[in-house]
Order: C-alpha cells, then structure tokens, then sequence
C-alpha cells in the first residue's frame, strides 16, 4: 500500500545502543498502541511499514514458532544480540 504523502507527517526516534526506539507518542496515538501490545514491521523495498499486530498476525507467530527452535540456542542469543 502506497503512503499517502499529502496527509503524511514524520517522526523520528533515536536507536539506543541495544538498537531499540521508542515509538514517538503520536504514533502510538494513531496506532492506538498500549504497553505490551505487538507491533509488525513489513518491509517493502526500503520502506518499512509499521503495523499494529491483529489477531491473525498473532495466530501466525505463534504457528511458526514452534518450527524456528533451530535457532534458539543460547549460543544463537549471543551470536545475534547485537543486531
């Protein structure tokens, strides 16, 4: 889905050394967001949806999940907690 550019207003946020952002607060306000909610980032060439998860994105993670213990070691946690 192409942004709409003429109702479009940015924010910025800035990465912390864990690269974690906070969520500007009027994002969270247009995406209704509350503490402990999930979020789904959908990437499209070099441009990165931010989502609110729904229910399905939810059933979807955790259908999947089961299938991805190759990589939950805990020399996998380290070998990636830098990215």
């Amino acid at each position: 889905m192409p942004l709409d550019t003429t109702t479009s207003k940015s924010e910025t946020s800035r990465l912390t050394e864990k690269y974690q952002a906070t969520i500007p607060a009027s994002v969270r306000r247009a995406l209704k967001l509350n503490k402990g909610d999930r979020i789904v980032f959908t990437i499209r060439g070099k441009d990165v949806l931010l989502q609110r998860a729904t229910a399905v994105d939810l059933d979807f993670a955790r259908a999947v999940s089961d299938s991805l213990t190759e990589w939950s070691s805990p020399a996998d946690e380290r070998a990636y907690a830098d990215l």
